[in-house]
């Protein structure tokens, strides 16, 4: 494990970009692309508040893996001796991380990692709402889990190039017994050696959980697109639908630590009986 700086300063002689420590009562500090600009021209300054940087250095230990999932997090006051900072900053930073869902705090106990093997977390990404009764994950069956070269288009939501080596998986889950979502995903193969369909149908639980308890990469953020499609005859028939049936798409890139995105998932919701819910914020 590399090892990291203890305070915001010492960050920015590692060449962090947004660890500068603030002066006396400033509270905050120009980020060196302020300081960049070219000779003449008038400086337009961005400023990264001292809780922010304390924020990422958190991330960094997160990315590094110095505390795991689950774990806990030293104390609000060891973190604030840690980077030399009032246990005030350390809080806001921390509070931050909780309302990301990268950490949760527990009354009495401390400061955790989630992990996706928390309902807190764990419904995080399932955004498909029956609608009746709770939010549930379905039943798995994998359709095939294969190794092989990144087309352009994947590669470049993937950010690596093309004919890099990408695991694809394709599988639909049911809920109370309907075929409901058909989902097809692409992961960078550098991250998933040794995964299989085997493992995938044996796993017990969300995927994401599997990612991060088996490879180690956590999901922390998505972005998606979604929009209205017709079934084609593949999808009809695997959603037991006629073909030319409504459905909505959803295409979804995940990151992980380091906004690094490591999956790409795109995905067939029949919404007879289920809603996408939302929550914005």
């Amino acid at each position: 494990m590399s090892s990291l700086p203890t305070s915001p300063s010492a960050a920015h002689a590692n060449g962090s970009p947004e660890t500068v420590a603030p002066q006396s009562g400033a509270g905050t500090q120009p980020s060196p692309s302020s300081q960049a600009a070219p000779s003449g021209a008038t400086p337009s300054p961005t400023f990264s508040p001292l809780y922010q940087q304390i924020k990422a250095l958190i991330m960094q230990s997160l990315q590094t893996g110095e505390w795991k999932p689950g774990e806990m997090i030293p104390s609000e006051m060891d973190l604030a001796a840690r980077y030399k900072v009032s246990q005030g900053t350390v809080r806001k930073a921390i509070d931050e991380l909780a309302a990301d869902n990268l950490v949760a705090r527990r009354q009495g106990k401390g400061t955790f990692v989630t992990t996706h093997h928390e309902d807190v977390v764990k419904f995080r990404f399932l955004r498909l709402v029956p609608d009746e009764g709770e939010p549930h994950y379905g039943a798995s069956r994998v359709l095939e889990c294969k190794r092989l070269r990144a087309p352009a288009e994947i590669a470049r939501l993937l950010d690596i190039r093309t004919g890099d080596s990408v695991v694809q998986i394709r599988r639909v889950l049911t809920f109370s017994n309907e075929a409901t979502v058909l989902d097809e995903i692409w992961l960078l193969g550098a991250n998933f050696k040794g995964l299989t369909a085997e493992k995938l149908n044996e796993w017990k639980g969300p995927m994401y959980a599997l990612f991060e308890a088996e490879f180690g990469t956590r999901m922390i953020r998505a972005t998606e697109k979604i929009r209205a499609v017709a079934a084609d005859d593949t999808a009809a028939e695997l959603l037991s639908v006629a073909v030319g049936s409504p459905l909505l798409s959803v295409e979804r890139v995940s990151f992980t630590y380091g906004d690094r995105p490591v999956e790409v998932r795109r995905g067939l919701y029949v919404t007879t009986r289920h809603y996408y819910q939302n929550d914005l914020s």
